[in-house]
């Protein structure tokens, strides 16, 4: 236990962040470990997917070792480094899907947000809790008002604050929720069923394209998304997939 394990099921790639004792607290080289694990993949994989070991976290986010054993000069090598592994979980070349398990803070819970999906169950805890260790949250925290509004991002950087995934404010994170943790396993197959049906070019392309749009304006993405379109389109692959759709 420690290094995030990866596993391979057909074309589902599952991360697993394995630290259980410390709520799957995150070092460094775990952090490496994740992007190593959604960059350059493999044909075969279509999905990733990006969980906790145990019940009690899906990740308690960076661990506080991390912070006490650095020096006042390292703050900039950390979150580079957490940045790098967000930026490539969040450009990946296929979809990902975060199973949130548990309790979902700090980094993790960037990790979550760089995620294109996530699934969860009532009573998921999430939040940035940084602020009160005196460190501000920052990189991919920066998507939380796309999901919640400004108003309730704004309270959870300054304050944070701890919510619940099934309050209303807070419900617009997930794409799944579930009761109770035994129904996560058939939710992740439901929405990973339905990734597995498109193309792999199309899907690389389309969050190319997502990528895009969080970035430009409504003139840029439009002018990129024309572009996309029309190479895609050419792809021997889009081909084949027009011959067999059938509505």
């Amino acid at each position: 236990m420690g290094t995030p394990r990866v596993h391979d099921d057909g074309p589902v790639r599952t991360v697993t962040l394995d630290r259980p004792g410390a709520a799957n607290a995150l070092h460094l080289d775990d952090v490496d470990a994740i992007a190593d694990a959604v960059t350059d993949l493999p044909d075969r994989v279509r999905v990733v997917v990006l969980t906790g070991t145990g019940d009690r976290a899906f990740g308690a986010g960076m661990h506080l070792d991390v912070f006490r054993d650095a020096g006042p000069g390292d703050g900039r090598e950390i979150i580079t480094r957490l940045a790098e592994c967000l930026r490539a979980v969040r450009t990946a070349p296929v979809p990902t899907l975060a199973r949130l398990n548990g309790a979902c803070l700090g980094a993790a819970f960037e990790l979550a947000l760089a995620c294109d999906l996530r699934v969860a169950h009532s009573g998921v805890r999430v939040g940035l809790p940084e602020v009160r260790l005196g460190i501000p949250s920052v990189v991919d925290a920066a998507l939380l008002p796309r999901y919640v509004g400004a108003a309730l991002a704004q309270e959870m950087v300054l304050t944070g604050s701890v919510h619940r995934v099934d309050e209303p404010g807070v419900a617009p994170l997930v794409n799944r929720l579930v009761e109770d943790p035994s129904g996560l396993d058939a939710a992740v197959d439901d929405l990973v069923t339905t990734l597995l049906v498109p193309t792999r070019e199309v899907l690389a392309a389309q969050k190319e394209l997502l990528e895009t749009w969080r970035e430009l304006g409504i003139t840029g993405s439009v002018d990129a998304s024309v572009d996309t379109f029309a190479e895609v389109f050419a792809l021997p692959a889009t081909r084949a997939a027009i011959t067999r759709y059938r509505p």
